[in-house]
């Protein structure tokens, strides 16, 4: 078993005494290169004129115009290139040259536990932190959405969101999603972050450049978000006017089958309902409401048709802003 107290007191160490010596060796020429980059998103092409930003996605949804600040002051407007839920990635577009050096993929396939690791959010001192890849294993988030290989790290980083994982090469291995408190195997708690794999826009990347989306049918989607307790799933709310609002499934509902076969947990949940087809299928739910057992169908639909993004006008009245160095 795992002892948690000599985890974090021998590896975790580690990792700050070795960024430390790191930092004090190279740290002006790192800050340096990390000047020339994104943060809250990272630059990855340089697409003649116009330069494409990954980022994370919850940042751009639905956003009415997206502002990347640069170092300094200077501000350049930004459009919405495609938002892929599977992933979590969101891709942007500079509307004029960035005039940075966009950061090179690395093989995140390849990082292992235990590797010491960077975590920049911008390109000061402060934010540049060292982190720990504590495991690599299953996510499944409340919004339905499944994570087959993320990356979790600790220490935390305060300001995750959108932020790069940089390897020992300088590579970007994984953008910041969350923090959690469970980075650990098992049921041993630590709080750390989520990174989503930089190998998980490999495949998709040309198709989100060229159509706004990939290539993959769309899932099918309820609109409704949920938390296990006790080995049990339960229904925390549900989107106003998504399609399982129009069934009639209810905050606080007990999820006991889909299409008559009993759930085992979230991560099962969303296989069961995706394996009945493509948006727009049928999924029939046995729920407890209440103390009343009931059978509902619920007609799913593309995310995408309930979260849209479009490019940004020119005198927006909101703005998202992403933070760039």
């Amino acid at each position: 078993a795992l002892n948690v107290f000599r985890y974090l007191t021998f590896r975790t160490g580690g990792a700050i005494i070795t960024a430390l010596i790191v930092g004090f060796m190279f740290g002006p020429v790192l800050i340096n290169m990390l000047k020339s980059r994104q943060s809250m998103g990272q630059p990855i092409r340089a697409d003649g004129p116009e330069g494409h930003i990954l980022t994370i996605g919850y940042l751009i949804i639905e956003a009415s115009s997206v502002e990347i600040m640069l170092n300094g002051s200077r501000r350049v407007q930004a459009t919405v290139v495609g938002n892929d839920y599977r992933t979590g990635f969101g891709l942007l577009r500079a509307t004029e040259p960035l005039n940075v050096t966009p950061m090179s993929l690395g093989q995140s396939s390849q990082l292992a536990e235990q590797t010491e690791l960077l975590v920049v959010s911008d390109s000061t001192p402060a934010s540049i932190r060292p982190t720990l890849v504590t495991s690599r294993r299953e996510f499944a988030g409340s919004w339905e959405y499944l994570l087959e290989d993320a990356i979790f790290t600790a220490p935390p980083h305060p300001r995750y969101a959108g932020a790069a994982l940089i390897g020992a090469e300088g590579k970007l291995l994984g953008i910041g999603s969350l923090l959690v408190n469970n980075v650990l195997p098992g049921r041993q708690a630590l709080t750390g972050n989520m990174f989503i794999p930089v190998d998980r826009l490999k495949p998709i990347l040309e198709d989100l450049i060229r159509k706004g989306r990939t290539a993959a049918s769309p899932r099918p989607w309820l609109g409704l978000f949920t938390e296990e307790f006790r080995d049990k799933l339960i229904i925390m709310s549900v989107l106003p006017g998504g399609p399982a609002e129009q069934a009639e499934v209810h905050a606080n509902d007990l999820v006991l089958k889909v299409a008559g076969n009993p759930i085992k947990g979230q991560a099962d949940f969303y296989r069961k309902i995706w394996a009945l087809g493509d948006a727009g299928a049928d999924i029939p739910l046995t729920l407890l409401q209440g103390t009343e057992i009931k059978e509902i169908v619920v007609r799913s639909s593309d995310r995408e048709s309930y979260f849209r993004t479009a490019p940004a006008p020119k005198k927006p009245d909101k703005e998202k802003t992403l933070q760039s160095t």
